[in-house]
């Protein structure tokens, strides 16, 4: 699974939790807090993406995500 496949379903469950988004703000360099997304709007995101993506991530492997960048590298690696 490459890095862009995994940005899109981020991306697409980001827009999924928070629909007034524009599409164009979601980016790699962004973080979910800033683009509006509260702890449960981000837990939500997370665990569509997991489960779109068909992975189990142990809630510990999040600790050094800091940003959508480092989401799409935590998934991957876990791909």
């Amino acid at each position: 699974m490459n890095e862009d496949v995994i940005f899109e379903t981020v991306k697409r469950n980001v827009l999924e939790v928070l629909p007034d988004l524009e599409p164009d703000r979601v980016t790699m360099t962004g973080t979910l807090t800033d683009l509006g997304a509260n702890s449960v709007d981000r837990a939500d995101v997370v665990t569509m993406t997991m489960e779109d993506l068909g992975l189990v991530v142990p809630i510990a492997e999040f600790r050094d995500v800091h940003d959508i960048a480092s989401l799409v590298d935590l998934l991957k690696r876990q791909a």
